[in-house]
């Protein structure tokens, strides 16, 4: 007879809290250097000023450590799945956050009706795979190079937990006629460059949310700095 061993939740807090606010973490994000972890918005802050690890104190990059910052979501369906309430009480703050400046909360934005066929997903691929019952986030991208062509259809519909890499992809394929060239495109948000791992979601909430949606972000040939 196989006996379960019942583990007390304090014993596990060292392994998935935040060392910057000591909370539970939300939108695990790892730094890819050094693997240690943290809160997205936490990390976020701290490397507006900073470009070392909060943990370790390792160089992250030295101009551009939020291109070096990774969401982890194997840890947060950890967290989530191990701290009873947590995902419910983060959608509920969330909520009261946008009722609280007036803003519609992405959550709650019904879908358009009829969606353009560059939203569709590909052929060949099952429908499981593309987060239909996710939190959705409509997008605007408008071209800021004369060098780019412009999208002939400029808005588009997806998931809040596709990320800005996926936005690289579907660029180049629509205006250098190869997914493969998207190291070629970067993305921007009020004139920022945006990492290749961050969620549409997370930059909605930190560069856009004061503004109306949709969520507007440029594209340009990249620069190398």
């Amino acid at each position: 007879m196989i006996m379960e061993r019942k583990i007390k939740l304090k014993t596990l807090n060292n392994h998935i809290t935040c060392k910057i606010c000591r909370g539970y973490l939300i939108d695990a994000t790892t730094v890819t250097e050094c693997l240690h972890t943290f809160c997205k918005s936490c990390l976020v802050k701290h490397l507006e000023e900073n470009n070392t690890c909060p943990t370790c104190n390792i160089v992250i990059h030295q101009s551009h450590p939020l291109q070096y910052i990774s969401f982890d979501r194997t840890m947060q369906d950890i967290v989530y799945k191990l701290v009873p309430d947590l995902q419910k009480d983060e959608i509920n703050r969330e909520r009261e956050f946008y009722r609280q400046r007036g803003l519609p909360c992405p959550k709650d934005i019904p879908p358009n009706p009829g969606e353009a066929d560059e939203d569709k997903p590909p052929e060949g691929h099952g429908e499981s795979d593309y987060h239909r019952q996710d939190e959705q986030v409509n997008v605007c991208l408008e071209c800021n190079s004369s060098n780019l062509k412009t999208l002939k259809r400029r808005f588009i519909r997806c998931s809040a937990q596709a990320t800005i890499l996926h936005l690289k992809k579907f660029v180049a394929k629509k205006v250098l006629n190869g997914m493969e060239k998207y190291r070629d495109i970067d993305i921007l948000c009020n004139d920022e460059l945006l990492g290749k791992d961050h969620t549409l979601k997370f930059v909605y909430v930190t560069r856009w949310r004061f503004q109306n949606p949709p969520l507007t972000l440029q594209y340009r040939p990249r620069i190398d700095i």
